[in-house]
């Protein structure tokens, strides 16, 4: 019979050393989080995965069989909105179906205690919301919203099928921003100036691939902020941090608050 290779003593000194470097990582965090004036975290699709929604390219289901760049465009929606409308409606009702996870819960926890926190996510579920997080800029927009394309009017995105339409007559579409779209400049624009003005700037479940998001890194260096990121991998940007934490959004997050 053979000793299992984690019970032997070079990998049991291996594995406790990677643990020390781990605790000794995310207490560096939380203390610069503590000590932070503000904090700026940048979301993305990695914090929301454990709250059980399937990706796009399930095993089954109508969508299985178009890619997202053939719905989430311009294009596609004139030409085909009730198509766009019908897979919407599909995924906002998996957002319903599913809620916030431990990463949304302890980055609400972070706002509560600390007065200048802000997440600039990439996400459209809203779930940093319905965690309890209020200082939040969506760059790209929500699924639970929608807006008329005539008067520009933005609510509540009305659940059934076909397509909505706004009380003036024009037809809804959804809230968010589809490829070929600019992202709205307002949020952008604030998104830059607490990059600009940050001391803190946690990268949290995102590649650090997707542009202008991935820019708020390079600002938030260049400001001297410590650069945190929280990955199960190494990511593009990895290079670029002073601190990586590996591991997934909703275990290391609440590994922070309890350092704290």
């Amino acid at each position: 019979m053979y000793a299992s290779l984690s019970s032997t003593p070079a990998l049991h000194v291996i594995w406790r050393l990677c643990s020390f470097v781990m605790n000794e990582e995310l207490q560096r965090v939380a203390t610069a989080l503590a000590q932070s004036t503000t904090t700026l975290v940048l979301s993305g699709a990695g914090v929301s995965s454990a709250s059980g929604i399937p990706t796009f390219r399930g095993e089954e289901g109508l969508w299985r069989k178009y890619r997202v760049e053939d719905l989430a465009t311009p294009k596609a929606f004139k030409s085909d909105p009730v198509l766009v409308w019908e897979w919407y409606q599909w995924r906002l009702q998996l957002v319903h179906d599913c809620a916030p996870n431990a990463a949304h819960e302890a980055l609400s926890q972070m706002e509560e205690r600390f007065e200048s926190f802000w997440i600039v996510t990439q996400n459209v579920d809203g779930y940093h919301q319905q965690a309890g997080s209020q200082q939040v800029i969506e760059l790209h927009g929500s699924i639970r919203r929608a807006r008329c394309l005539a008067c520009g009017k933005r609510m509540t995105t009305p659940v059934g099928e076909g397509i909505p339409y706004c009380d003036c007559g024009g037809i809804l579409r959804p809230d968010v921003v589809w490829f070929g779209e600019t992202l709205p400049m307002g949020e952008l624009q604030r998104a830059v100036d607490i990059a600009r003005n940050c001391d803190l700037f946690i990268t949290a479940g995102t590649s650090g691939l997707v542009e202008p998001a991935a820019s708020l890194l390079s600002v938030a260096a260049v400001a001297g902020a410590l650069i945190v990121e929280i990955n199960p991998v190494r990511t593009a940007a990895s290079h670029r941090v002073d601190v990586i934490l590996e591991g997934d959004a909703e275990r290391i997050l609440p590994a922070i608050i309890a350092r704290l």
